[in-house]
């Protein structure tokens, strides 16, 4: 099953509306429909204004926008890693024991299952 990304949760909710590219690009104040073709496609992600605006626009959440985007929180890992440095070293295991993001959500589902009994 292929995971939803943020483009596709953009395009879904946009195809809901039955509004193209061109519309939405409007609504946005001048967006181009190849920028926001961009943005569907996953070559191009939206500032957070912006996105707060596409959420405005498709009758979502930012919460929701952001619940499907796949980009690694490289800042926020950088910043858990000097603050704790166990996660460095969690994390550097993952890439040293080419852990894949299918074993390592597994086994997170796994864990949070077994918590919740």
């Amino acid at each position: 099953m292929a995971i939803k990304t943020l483009g596709t949760r953009i395009r879904e909710l946009r195809e809901q509306k039955d509004i193209t590219l061109r519309e939405l690009g409007k609504k946005l104040g001048g967006k181009t429909a190849p920028f926001l073709s961009d943005v569907e496609l996953g070559r191009r992600f939206p500032s957070d204004e912006l996105l707060e605006q596409i959420a405005n626009v498709l009758g979502t959440t930012v919460d929701d926008l952001k619940s499907y985007d796949t980009r690694a929180p490289v800042q926020e890992l950088k910043r858990l890693s000097i603050e704790n440095p166990a996660y460095g070293l969690a994390l550097r295991r993952l890439v040293d024991k080419n852990v894949s993001p299918d074993e390592l959500n597994k086994f997170l589902k796994g864990k949070r299952e077994r918590s919740e009994e």
